[in-house]
């Protein structure tokens, strides 16, 4: 009953700052979502036990329902005040980002069901509802996909199309922590397919928009991002295999080497960004600059670091590496993720002084 009397009062607070404000998110807000609900079930749980951090680990789950409740508000707001179609769906590119409010719905399902299992009820309604959405979102996406075709934009795709792949695999972890495991098998191994198969459409978008202009690639400002989610639908992938038990641990064996050589190209790829474009800004404008886009950096390191954990059997010849990962991992997402809460309030004061000072000009 505490517990959500918390979440009420801190839905409470936010829903009345965005009325209050005006606030409307942007599409890939949820992304915080995600990045937060990773965090609390797939790393810091696995790592510390669920029973050593059971009451960190619901007050994490009930500031992230809160969180995902108010952004949710914000997207009534927005079609209520007839803002919606303008931030959310007039640019075929950034349609994708819808793809941020199924996985944060899975993943809040998800804490709801670990923690409170008392609202397993509502979490099963939650459920379908969320698979209309995303049977929406798909829909959306295709015709977003010939729209690019069609008015040239392929020169700006970049990893956001992935979220078709983080979307589906998600709705995968939500019915396999939901229900029977045996009375959803046919769905799984249909999700599973239908994410790689978007997984790989998508690759040839992305691939295409930076082959065909690779000699006037600048890493600074061509690179986004969401290219992260290059290596973390991968890991979603592998993590839906694990749980649907749809598929040999061979091949899950295959998807984490695929996974972690994802991770290490991408990285290696963002580790020369950040040297360049400290080179280029400094430090201060090159590194701690808040965009709402870097939670899906958090999200695809905590994704993998759960897919690691889940696949790891202590035996192997992956089993050093993996276990590297898992006891090094954990700090350095904790380490993320503290930086990112920092800049993220950063922007939001900076945010708010800004219009201030418009309203007082």
């Amino acid at each position: 009953m505490l517990y959500l009397l918390s979440m009420m009062i801190m839905c409470f607070l936010l829903i009345t700052i965005f009325t209050w404000r005006k606030i409307y998110i942007k599409t890939s807000t949820m992304a915080a979502v995600m990045a937060i609900g990773i965090i609390t079930q797939g790393v810091l749980t696995n790592y510390f036990g669920s029973e050593d951090i059971s009451f960190y680990g619901k007050l994490l789950s009930i500031l992230n329902i809160s969180l995902w409740l108010s952004f949710l508000f914000s997207l009534v707001l927005a079609l209520r005040n007839k803002q919606f179609r303008n931030i959310h769906y007039e640019n075929p590119i950034n349609r994708f980002g819808i793809g941020t409010w199924i996985a944060g719905t899975s993943i809040c399902s998800i804490l709801i069901c670990n923690n409170f299992p008392g609202w397993i009820l509502f979490v099963k309604y939650l459920t379908v509802l969320n698979i209309l959405l995303w049977m929406t979102y798909i829909t959306i996406s295709i015709i977003a996909l010939r729209d690019i075709y069609r008015l040239k934009l392929t020169k700006d795709v970049h990893g956001i199309l992935l979220l078709t792949t983080v979307s589906t695999q998600s709705l995968v972890l939500l019915l396999n922590t939901v229900f029977n495991m045996e009375m959803v098998y046919y769905i799984n191994v249909f999700l599973i397919l239908m994410g790689i198969i978007l997984y790989l459409v998508c690759l040839m978008f992305i691939i295409n928009r930076y082959s065909s202009n690779f000699e006037n690639f600048n890493i600074e400002a061509d690179w986004k991002n969401t290219n992260c989610i290059l290596h973390g639908a991968v890991s979603i992938t592998g993590l839906a295999c694990i749980f649907s038990h749809a598929v040999h641990d061979s091949v899950i064996t295959v998807v984490w080497v695929v996974s972690a050589t994802a991770f290490l190209v991408v990285e290696v790829i963002e580790i020369n960004r950040l040297f360049k474009r400290i080179k280029r800004y400094g430090i201060q404008k090159g590194i701690f600059v808040y965009d709402v886009t870097q939670w899906s950096r958090i999200f695809t390191f905590g994704m993998f670091y759960a897919f690691t954990f889940k696949s790891y059997t202590g035996t192997g010849w992956l089993s050093q590496t993996q276990s590297l990962v898992i006891h090094i991992g954990v700090w350095v997402i904790l380490l993320l993720i503290i930086i990112e809460l920092i800049l993220s309030m950063r922007g939001i004061l900076s945010s708010y002084q800004w219009s201030r000072m418009r309203v007082k000009g």
